[in-house]
């Protein structure tokens, strides 16, 4: 029957995306298309209840708030789209405990990127201004994460690394500014110090402009 050999599919598509987040996604980058076999499955719309694959996966894969730095530094995408689905169903103290895994890691590209992505959830899908009740990442959570990028910039000793984090920093507060995920008054002092340290860098000098503006 055609149900049955549907049934059979699914749960060969769910085997294969099981073997990869467990096998792979925490040591090492996975393969364009292994990536999309995952993505696909967390992508799938139920939330709840016994046939929603995509939570079934994120418990069995065994992702937990002390491994979520691992899976975010080889595969920001899907570690991504895990939390998006943490963030909309988990219990408020599951929840907390991976955003301060997450906010909490050492600076990188990756780990910027994710929280970029989290912070922007609501704008995409509201296209609005976003409120804060909105907002599916809290701000105090950018705030930390924020704050954790510059103490980073400021311990690193070799040169040329500190310029490309501040450039990158600084790119990714502006985009956080323009589109209202925060307000400019929420991290004034602490960003304000930061550019003014760092304002050798084109970046900084531009970002310190724009929040003089904001401010004025």
């Amino acid at each position: 029957p055609e149900d049955e050999q549907d049934d059979k599919v699914a749960t060969e598509r769910y085997r294969q995306a099981l073997d990869l987040m467990e096998g792979h996604a925490f040591e090492k980058p996975l393969a364009p298309n292994e990536r999309r076999q995952v993505m696909d499955l967390l992508g799938t719309k139920t939330i709840g209840g016994d046939d929603d694959l995509a939570a079934r996966l994120i418990r069995e894969s065994g992702l937990t708030p002390q491994n979520l730095p691992r899976l975010v530094e080889h595969n920001p995408l899907v570690a991504h789209e895990c939390l998006l689905r943490i963030l909309q169903s988990a219990p408020d103290e599951e929840k907390n405990e991976y955003l301060s895994s997450l906010v909490g890691m050492d600076m990188s590209l990756h780990s910027m990127e994710v929280v970029n992505r989290l912070a922007m959830h609501h704008v995409t899908t509201e296209g609005e201004t976003p409120s804060e009740k909105e907002a599916i990442l809290h701000p105090e959570y950018i705030q930390l994460f924020i704050g954790s990028c510059i103490e980073s910039c400021s311990n690193i000793q070799d040169r040329h690394t500190q310029n490309r984090l501040v450039r990158l920093v600084c790119i990714f507060i502006q985009s956080l500014l323009r589109n209202h995920v925060l307000k400019t008054e929420d991290i004034y002092f602490e960003v304000q110090s930061f550019c003014v340290e760092f304002s050798r860098i084109r970046e900084a000098s531009a970002l310190f402009k724009s929040l003089k503006e904001h401010q004025g």
